[in-house]
């Protein structure tokens, strides 16, 4: 994870009788949502951000505050230390050497492909997990990840990883507590940012914040209300750190479409981050 800043109503069925069923959900949840939690999203909102189309936007919107930049499947070979802290930053979804994703990333694709130009770096990356160290890595890694990027195998990898401790478990919890695309954005890109965990500075404290001040939809909350305290609840922790402190991503970014009621995610879309325009058409 990388944590800095860069430059309609279903038929037959009524909201009440939807929502009375529906309980509130763990911190994350990894499991598919239940059929009710589906139906009171519907009900919500709308809109699947797990749908190929949705997901390519998905991708698009954090590439554009992660690598200035819509292109995100130009950012498999992307590595570098940011200064943040947390070592090398890397990837479609800014997997660090410090913070543990990129030496899973690393296992995972290890295991799939043994004789990969990453698999030497394994001791290293297990000695400097947790630290900002480059010992044992250096010039020598960064350009196995780039020879690796290449590859189709890599790229799997990553976008496996992406999805098995980011997006899956932000999307399926965002439906779990009723919310449409754009409240399942919201969380992911809150999740990229602070990564999993329960921690008041993470996405699963971030959440526990927001539900103190206000109901997701799961729980008879009206939906904009709720997303309105999750990001100002992000935007608490988002100050609490110096490579986080421009919070345009979220005021210039998700309030724009929320503000604009596209609870749905739908196209054109039009937004700023960190001071850069971008669209999607």
């Amino acid at each position: 994870m990388r944590k800095t800043m860069r430059p309609a109503l279903v038929a037959g069925l009524t909201v009440a009788s939807a929502l009375a069923v529906v309980v509130a959900t763990p911190a994350l949840s990894t499991a598919a949502p239940t059929t009710m939690s589906q139906a009171a999203s519907i009900l919500a909102s709308g809109g699947d951000l797990a749908s190929p189309e949705k997901k390519d936007i998905a991708m698009q919107l954090v590439s554009s505050a992660e690598n200035s930049s819509l292109n995100w499947k130009a950012q498999y070979s992307y590595i570098e230390d940011i200064g943040d802290g947390r070592g090398y930053t890397a990837g479609i979804i800014g997997f660090c050497s410090g913070t543990g994703d990129m030496l899973e990333l690393v296992e995972a694709y290890t295991d799939s492909v043994p004789g990969n130009p990453l698999a030497k770096y394994l001791p290293a990356l297990r000695k400097v997990n947790g630290t900002e160290s480059h010992t044992g890595l250096g010039q020598p890694f960064v350009d196995a990840w780039k020879a690796a990027a290449k590859t189709s195998q890599f790229q799997a990898a990553q976008n496996s990883e992406r999805d098995r401790v980011y997006f899956n478990p932000s999307v399926n919890q965002a439906k779990s507590d009723g919310l449409g695309a754009l409240g399942q954005f919201i969380y992911y890109d809150a999740i990229v940012m602070h990564g999993p965990g329960n921690s008041s500075d993470s996405f699963g404290g971030i959440r526990n914040s927001a539900i103190k001040k206000a109901k997701p939809p799961s729980q008879g909350g009206n939906e904009t209300t709720y997303l309105k305290a999750f990001l100002d609840a992000r935007k608490v922790i988002m100050k609490q750190e110096e490579a986080h402190a421009d919070t345009s991503r979220v005021d210039t970014e998700q309030l724009v479409f929320l503000n604009a009621g596209n609870l749905d995610l739908h196209t054109p879309l039009k937004w700023k981050v960190y001071g850069d325009s971008y669209q999607i058409n």
